[in-house]
């Protein structure tokens, strides 16, 4: 008990760290459209800008995932769900987190695979010539995290159906 109790405030923690790497590079997203779109008044535009969107917006969705999934921030049908008895929610919330977990588990492997294909083949981007795989790797850690996440999920609520 006390070892779950602190792996979880592990993850928590290390969710909630991840997520500010997520929300600063929501705020350099921010800034280099800026500087971009002011720069390109005077024809000088920023080059590689789509590029550098485009990466990082990969950062930004994996590492919110799992600091969105520990605050319960994904979109949910509750009004259905509370209808049911508890025991049929907690059945519900198992099979919702070993299903999610078994995705996230793939697209992690996939993303990882992927990746070492990238590096192996020297993939950079068109502009900047900046290689990619270093992203796609970075999908692949969000989804790891994401997937220990609801593995504590599923331990949860697998714990609160021997409850009662």
């Amino acid at each position: 008990m006390l070892s779950f109790l602190r792996i979880e405030r592990f993850t928590a923690q290390l969710a909630e760290k991840v997520n500010w790497v997520s929300a600063a590079s929501v705020v350099f997203i921010m800034l280099l459209i800026t500087a971009d779109v002011t720069l390109r008044l005077f024809g000088r535009p920023i080059p590689g800008t789509y590029e550098i969107v485009a990466f990082m917006g990969s950062v930004i969705i994996s590492f919110s995932l799992p600091y969105t999934s520990i605050q319960k921030g994904h979109i949910a049908v509750e009004f259905i769900g509370q209808r049911f008895p508890w025991l049929v929610r907690v059945i519900i919330n198992v099979i919702n987190a070993f299903l999610a977990l078994v995705l996230f588990a793939v697209i992690a492997w996939q993303c990882f695979r992927y990746a070492q294909v990238l590096r192996s083949s020297g993939e950079v981007s068109a502009t900047l010539q900046m290689p990619t795989y270093p992203f796609v790797y970075g999908v692949s850690v969000g989804c790891i995290m994401l997937c220990l996440v609801l593995f504590i999920e599923l331990l949860r609520q697998l714990r609160g159906a021997e409850i009662e």
